[in-house]
């Protein structure tokens, strides 16, 4: 008994002491990163659309490379990909982290990427040390993030049966898209998670904003994720010639939703508070240029670090809309048909993440995320921290989004020590 006592102190003291002076490889982690960059439709940044052939090649790619680090590989019900590495405990829940690897449209090559690249070289580094935690751990790859987070979000219940029909960039239907990734939303309830399944989640990102870049910074301690709501109004007007129809006795639809718009930017900008409303989409029907549009339809989204006050700015902007619908003798319909809630990052994990980049000589900054991320839906299920490296010039989306070797290592270096740091936590 004596023996196997001082057996379990010998691995503890193994676990406690071994894992502070692990540290990624700097090279392996690069030419990751620019692997990845290769499963791309377009020669410059990247497009690798959520469920695209692209996306597929490069989750092949992946599973060779999880499998060769003895990781058990699988695909859940909502699309995500999934290698799991044992721990030294079993009757523990496993430690994830991850990310994203689709791209918008003519994307870059950073965003999801470097916590993708960056998860599966914390996993390499573990495997190289022959280091073995307590904890289960679990790499994530979430399916179509940039579409609507749809995978993180099946797995918290909140993806909604109409969504399976909506069309994604890739010309396939969340539905059929998910399905092609070996997953099946048929039954949305089974493809959600239980919270005792996840003890906490970490995920490394580029910030998309230019603070750290402008204030020199190296890392940004996530404090909560913005809410997102989006709708889509349409605006009734008549259509008619539009040389014949005199100015004063138009229904123009286009005109209304113009001055709706406009709106949009002026009641966002009256209202205190750091939310941001965005019209992104615009339709107008029949839209040809001799017919003055009978029906214009245009997106709306919010965010906010609060859910209440998204609804407070809608409210705001709804009354706008339906006053001047009135004064231009149109109508206007409103419909929801996204929401994401807004999430606070654990507050322990805020802790160790800051913690740690100290210990690496590194320069944090608490902060909040003004772009949505997987993290704020497995939020709901499990605490959850999130990482920020900077990016330049805070470009984000777009062939010149750019992060340096330096600052994707040191990022990863946090993720590292950040999840080797809670395995050690004694509840």
């Amino acid at each position: 008994m004596v023996g196997a006592a001082a057996g379990a102190k010998t691995v503890i003291r193994r676990l406690t002491q071994a894992a502070p002076d692990l540290l990624v490889d700097a090279r392996r982690l690069a030419d990751a990163l620019a692997y990845l960059q290769r499963f791309s439709a377009s020669p410059t940044g990247t497009t690798r659309l959520a469920y695209s052939d692209q996306d597929l090649a490069a989750r092949v790619w992946l599973v060779d490379r999880l499998v060769e680090l003895g990781l058990n590989v699988s695909v859940d019900l909502g699309g995500n990909l999934i290698g799991r590495r044992v721990g030294t405990d079993a009757s523990l829940p496993p430690l994830l982290l991850g990310s994203h690897i689709d791209s918008v449209p003519e994307g870059g090559s950073f965003d999801g990427q470097v916590g993708s690249m960056g998860a599966l070289e914390v996993f390499a580094t573990l495997v190289d040390a022959d280091h073995t935690t307590r904890h289960p751990l679990e790499f994530v790859v979430w399916a179509n993030e940039e579409g609507g987070k749809t995978g993180s979000r099946a797995i918290a219940g909140e993806v909604r049966p109409a969504e399976l029909d909506l069309m994604t960039a890739s010309g396939y239907t969340i539905g059929e898209g998910t399905h092609r990734l070996g997953g099946d939303l048929s039954d949305l309830g089974a493809a959600i998670r239980s919270p005792a399944s996840i003890a906490a989640y970490l995920e490394l990102h580029i910030e998309q904003g230019f603070v750290l870049d402008r204030r020199g910074l190296d890392i940004g301690v996530v404090e909560g994720i913005v809410g997102i709501k989006r709708w889509t109004l349409t605006v009734n007007g008549f259509a008619n010639h539009a040389g014949t129809t005199p100015m004063d006795q138009r229904q123009d639809a286009m005109v209304a939703a113009a001055q709706m718009i406009t709106s949009v930017q002026r009641v966002a900008l009256e209202l205190p508070g750091r939310h941001v409303a965005t019209v992104g989409r615009l339709q107008a029907e029949p839209g040809a240029p001799n017919v003055i549009p009978g029906r214009v339809t245009f997106s709306l989204e919010i965010r906010d670090l609060e859910m209440r006050k998204i609804d407070q700015v809608f409210q705001a902007i709804e009354r706008e809309a339906r006053q001047i619908a009135d004064e231009t003798a149109t109508t206007v319909d409103v419909e929801q048909f996204y929401e994401s809630r807004a999430a606070p990052t654990a507050p322990r994990l805020r802790d160790l993440i800051e913690r740690e980049a100290v210990r690496l000589d590194l320069k944090p900054l608490r902060m909040p995320s003004g772009a949505g991320h997987d993290a704020q839906s497995v939020a709901l299920l499990a605490p959850v921290g999130m990482i920020f490296v900077p990016s330049l010039d805070g470009i984000s989306h777009s062939p010149l989004e750019s992060t340096t070797p330096a600052q994707v290592e040191a990022g990863s270096n946090v993720l590292l020590r950040t999840l080797l740091a809670l395995d050690d936590e004694r509840a």
